[in-house]
């Protein structure tokens, strides 16, 4: 089409008339004369930024162009030879990578397609890394779809990129200084560039989920592992930390989608996550959605974090004791502010729950130089003496199972704490704190603060107990099936972290492999014990599964259906 032409084309569009070009097209033309001021006669060079401004743009970039670099070798790769050039864009337009044949290097900076060139609309007039910032779809504008003449021997075909919370990142541009004249021509360049963006997305959601579960989704098993169409990151409740572009189509009403609950739109939640890992054929991982479709699902555990260097007190002793259960969250921010103080603490909790662990923990976050610790089971009074003569400095004091004390040693211990000013006495307990059988002078020297610690049946961290205790124990590729994940997960653990210690010891000798399987694990030692542990409630059960029926079900011993009988009969409801 000769300029003249053009120039008639956009003006009948300035008009109203429909000339045949995509409305992305026209709409791009009004723009530019009605907000840009442009004429499409003129020829003005590309605009290039100054090398400070390009310094600037590449370094907010950095992030997504280290995630886009593998991506852009892999796509140039396949376009060898065929006179394209790649461009990656900011958000604004500024190209802040470039990939191109060295032999055409002087065409492509005249024409604008190098690094530092900025393509906005309001600079470069319609093109392809200006309508893809507009509209945030994927386009072709070629050659005479440009507004400026000067562009028009270009075909541009773009596809955005957003970054893991929705929002426009950058712009992954393919042109050619000549290409045919059919617009067809390009159908395979918008599959290629389309491609590349969705990897693109994929590498940088994976780069920033170290941590989280994440979930990769595919129409197609064949390609579920190796190029998935959709990702989600989640955190331990099941919501959306991030997701792909492709994700977005989970949530057809168009809302927000970070926040939103995973089992809102498909039916699982992360409990089931396990059971979607690469130990099991991709066409057995089928994740059913709420509309009644399905997909297949590949779920990517959190990595465990760098181990701190020796010396690093980074969240200090108490922090290695829990991985995100709320209710041990509580007690150790308790424990935390109570550890520089003087105040004596009663630690309570069933056999096997770590209330010595926790008396340490507490004693190394403290002030206290020394750590004495004496078993109260049959502890004499001569040995309480003796003890006391041991102590030369401040000193944490550890009486073990303070229940099983001898009545005629108590007043030799309150003697001895009396006399002790820089004693500091830490009292563990397997008992109820407000039934233990104590003189109430020594009970109140010893109870200034009690810490309860929960059983392991109402923990939500089990499965980060479980990975926690296999990597201090194997090598960091020693893993559970999700059978044996889930199998682990619905036991009642009467024996508590000393019983998940022990089952993980058993099954780690008899694992033939790398992979922890269900005939590798011993059976419950208590097969008979009762559904409900010692005055555990359905709602603490519930509470200790997050709510999620095939747990529950599994840790009771029972079908989900007697799940939920049991609480329609105890009028009980998640949580909203």
């Amino acid at each position: 089409m000769s300029d003249r032409r053009h120039v008639e084309e956009i003006e009948r569009v300035l008009g109203g008339t429909q000339t045949g070009r995509d409305g992305f097209v026209s709409a791009s033309w009004r723009r530019c004369v009605e907000l840009y001021g442009m004429d499409p006669m003129r020829r003005d060079p590309a605009h290039i930024v100054t090398e400070t401004e390009l310094r600037d743009h590449r370094k907010q970039a950095e992030r997504m162009i280290g995630a886009a670099r593998s991506s852009l070798q892999s796509l140039f790769r396949q376009i060898a030879g065929q006179n394209y050039v790649l461009l990656l864009t900011d958000a604004k337009g500024v190209c802040v990578d470039f990939f191109g044949d060295d032999l055409f290097l002087d065409d492509l900076r005249t024409a604008g397609l190098y690094l530092g060139s900025n393509w906005s609309e309001d600079l470069a007039g319609t093109c392809g890394v200006g309508a893809c910032i507009v509209t945030k779809q994927p386009v072709t504008v070629h050659q005479d779809d440009h507004f400026g003449n000067a562009h028009t021997p270009l075909s541009c075909t773009a596809a955005p990129i957003f970054d893991s919370l929705g929002g426009l990142a950058a712009i992954l541009d393919i042109s050619l200084l000549r290409s045919p004249t059919p617009k067809r021509s390009q159908n395979l360049a918008m599959s290629l560039v389309t491609n590349a963006a969705r990897r693109v997305e994929m590498a940088n959601l994976m780069a920033e989920s170290r941590r989280d579960w994440v979930l990769r989704l595919s129409d197609s098993p064949e390609f579920l592992d190796v190029d998935p169409e959709a990702a989600v990151r989640l955190d331990g409740s099941g919501r959306v930390l991030g997701y792909t572009r492709g994700a977005a189509r989970l949530f057809p009403d168009g809302g927000e989608v970070i926040g939103r609950r995973i089992d809102e739109v498909l039916g699982l939640t992360v409990d089931d996550l396990p059971d979607l890992m690469r130990d099991r054929p991709t066409e057995e991982r089928i994740v059913e959605m709420r509309d009644g479709g399905a997909l297949f699902g590949h779920a990517i555990a959190p990595q465990a974090p760098r181990a701190p260097l020796r010396g690093d007190r980074r969240g200090g002793p108490l922090a290695g004791l829990s991985g995100g259960d709320p209710a041990m969250t509580r007690l150790l921010a308790q424990a935390a502010r109570l550890a520089p103080t003087s105040v004596p603490l009663l630690i309570a909790g069933e056999t096997g729950t770590g209330k010595t662990k926790l008396a340490r923990a507490i004693h190394m976050a403290g002030s206290a130089g020394g750590f004495l610790a004496l078993d109260c089971a049959g502890l004499t009074a001569q040995a309480v003496r003796q003890a006391c003569g041991e102590i030369g400095g401040p000193t944490t004091l550890l009486l073990r199972r303070i229940e099983d004390l001898p009545a005629e040693t108590a007043p030799a211990l309150v003697a001895l704490l009396d006399r002790c000013d820089v004693l500091r006495p830490l009292s563990t307990t397997c008992a109820v704190p407000g039934v233990l059988d104590l003189p109430r002078p020594l009970f109140h020297r010893l109870a200034g603060a009690v810490l309860d610690l929960p059983p392991l049946r109402q923990r939500q961290d089990i499965g980060w107990l479980l990975d926690r205790i296999l990597r201090r124990r194997t090598p960091e590729d020693m893993r559970l099936s999700p059978s044996a994940r889930a199998a682990l997960l619905g036991r009642r653990w009467p024996g508590n972290l000393r019983e998940l210690e022990q089952v993980l010891d058993v099954a780690i000798a008899l694992c033939e492999g790398r992979v922890i399987d269900l005939p590798d694990l011993p059976p419950p030692v208590d097969r008979a014990a009762e559904p409900l542990g010692p005055g555990e409630t359905l709602e603490q059960v519930m509470e200790a599964c997050g709510w999620n029926m095939a747990r529950a079900a599994r840790r009771l011993g029972v079908n989900r259906s007697t799940v939920l009988r049991r609480l329609r009969n105890a009028g009980l409801q998640p949580p909203a």
